[in-house]
């Protein structure tokens, strides 16, 4: 694959034999050779970087999502769907009208089931291990449940120092092996599933995001609580969010060590920040977990994805560095043109189809596709086609395969 992506000398480092290291760059017919320690089960595709060093023939379609992300130029422009794992699958939705949210989600069995529905029925080019970003928070003292029609529901809140010192402490003794031991076996079957065949990725919310959760006690319209805290108790704010980011980046890192390919984290509340809120409380702490997730895992692509961010995307545009975030995916509510005006050409972009146009015609969905490719740039432009948010419950799965279908043939360099 094209090499020409290289912003600085770190970059120009990352080279074929660097490519192969635990991102499974090399196709081979065994299975990950996985072994222990305190840190839990690591999984690395290839015994050797040598083989991809020998020739190109590390590039393949199982590693496609993989190379986009690091901001490498592609044969065609690989293609997944954030809530792809959704109810608006009929298969899906036979394990969610029986059994709850986090039973599903907890259940490695279920979770690995679930996650694979999307890949098997499209064949989108990546598939992301079913959980939630809130997955996290009983591990640092903060319990959730998921309440029908509502969402998520968490009555002990973060708003007094003396709760926010508490969970810091909780946090910093946080042990994703120990206290989540299912996630780390959802992605251990999944990567065995996914071995050579295509990319496994994690994900992780963000600090701002989830400490926002755990101060308002759910979604929230205005994130008065919050914002209250930001403003008349800044020392508060950035206590909880300083431990939630040390949190997340040790997540992240146990999700890669079990076998993520790529991992995007989630600013889902980026559209309650104004422009300079995201500066001082959202973006620091975003890139504090980037830095030690990549220092831990320098070969690995790192997402970051705020929804509702475009009107701030010049702020984004240095989140993307060699030690640091590989790429940036972008919502539904710019145009991809503009977006790539705004963060330069070399920044690789993952988007940002609206969600609502695959509720319309296969025809209308195939135009959306070809008019989203052509505004990043072309087939294979250090472009990841999604959504610009997930998959809406009402989407006719005719129209994801319309959309994959569409991405698979109009994507693909001449």
């Amino acid at each position: 694959f094209s090499c020409r992506r290289m912003r600085s000398s770190a970059t120009r480092r990352l080279v074929w034999a660097s490519l192969g290291v635990a991102l499974g760059l090399v196709s081979q017919p065994q299975a990950p050779r996985l072994w222990g320690g305190e840190a839990g089960l690591r999984a690395i595709a290839v015994d050797s970087a040598s083989e991809v060093a020998a020739g190109r023939e590390g590039a393949s379609e199982a590693n496609l999502l993989v190379r986009a992300a690091l901001g490498y130029e592609t044969e065609r422009t690989p293609v997944w769907l954030m809530r792809q794992a959704g109810r608006y699958m009929a298969a899906f939705r036979e394990y969610s009208e029986k059994y709850a949210f986090r039973t599903r989600s907890e259940t490695p069995e279920i979770a690995t089931e679930l996650s694979l529905q999307c890949w098997r029925a499209f064949g989108v080019d990546g598939v992301i291990m079913f959980s939630d970003i809130l997955t996290i928070l009983p591990a640092l003292g903060v319990e959730f449940d998921v309440v029908p029609e509502k969402g998520p529901a968490i009555y002990d809140t973060l708003r007094s120092w003396e709760r926010v010192n508490e969970y810091a402490a909780t946090a910093a003794r946080f042990a994703p092996a120990d206290q989540l031991p299912f996630v780390g076996e959802t992605l251990r079957n999944l990567r065995a599933e996914t071995e050579g065949k295509t990319t496994l990725l994690g994900f992780v919310g963000a600090p701002w995001t989830l400490g926002a959760y755990a101060v308002e006690g759910g979604a929230s319209r205005h994130a008065l609580h919050i914002k209250r805290m930001m403003h008349s108790d800044p020392a508060l704010a950035h206590a909880l969010l300083a431990a939630t980011a040390d949190a997340v980046a040790q997540y992240a890192i146990h999700q890669i060590d079990n076998g993520a390919q790529l991992v995007q984290l989630f600013e889902s509340w980026a559209h309650h920040l104004s422009p300079a809120d995201f500066e001082t409380f959202a973006k620091p702490y975003a890139m504090r977990a980037a830095r030690a997730v990549r220092s831990a895992h320098p070969d690995v692509p790192l997402v970051f994805f705020a929804n509702g961010g475009s009107s701030y995307l010049d702020l984004q545009r240095d989140m993307v560095a060699d030690d640091a975030f590989t790429s940036l995916s972008v919502d539904w509510a710019v145009d991809l043109r503009a977006a790539r005006a705004a963060l330069g050409p070399t920044v690789p972009v993952q988007g940002n189809v609206d969600p609502t146009l695959l509720l319309t015609h296969p025809d209308t969905v195939e135009q959306a596709v070809k008019t989203c490719i052509d505004h990043a740039g072309g087939p294979g432009n250090r472009h990841v086609l999604n959504l610009g948010h997930g998959v809406l419950q009402q989407t006719p799965e005719a129209n994801v395969a319309a959309f994959v279908d569409a991405a698979k043939r109009y994507g693909r360099r001449p």
